[in-house]
């Protein structure tokens, strides 16, 4: 995943070239049009390949009666604000939109948010930032 150079494209945009599965969830659960809202937001976006790790749940979840609870665990991937890789300190609690918390780890520079390490971050969007994750977080209630 390339970093963008400038702002001009959105979350969502950024994600259908990058992060195709997560792209064609946030259309399945409805949330285009919010996470191309103003936000800003803080979005940690796990790859096609963390995706790929639970395809046969990712199928199930992509069934239109499923979309409520698409929406749920997709909403866990998002923070309300604008939050840099240097703004996540270690011990942190994040509320997530879908409401639950995430808990930030910082060990020798590395960052875990959840379960996930975060490869790549600081992706600069026009409505807020994303950081690519390694495994898809779902909400533990």
């Amino acid at each position: 995943m390339e970093k963008e150079m400038t702002t001009s494209k959105d979350i969502v945009t950024i994600a259908t070239t990058d992060a195709k599965t997560l792209a064609a969830a946030v259309t399945a659960a409805g949330l285009v049009d919010t996470l191309q809202g103003e936000g800003p937001f803080t979005v940690f976006a796990p790859t096609d390949a963390a995706f790929a790790d639970i395809q046969s749940e990712v199928d199930n979840l992509l069934k239109p009666e499923n979309k409520a609870e698409l929406s749920k665990i997709l909403t866990y991937h998002v923070v309300s604000g604008k939050m840099g890789a240097a703004d996540l300190k270690d011990g942190q609690e994040l509320t997530t939109v879908e409401g639950s918390k995430l808990k930030v780890m910082v060990k020798d520079g590395k960052v875990t948010v959840g379960n996930a390490k975060v490869t790549l971050a600081d992706i600069e969007a026009s409505n807020g930032v994303i950081h690519v994750i390694d495994k898809v977080l779902l909400p533990t209630d």
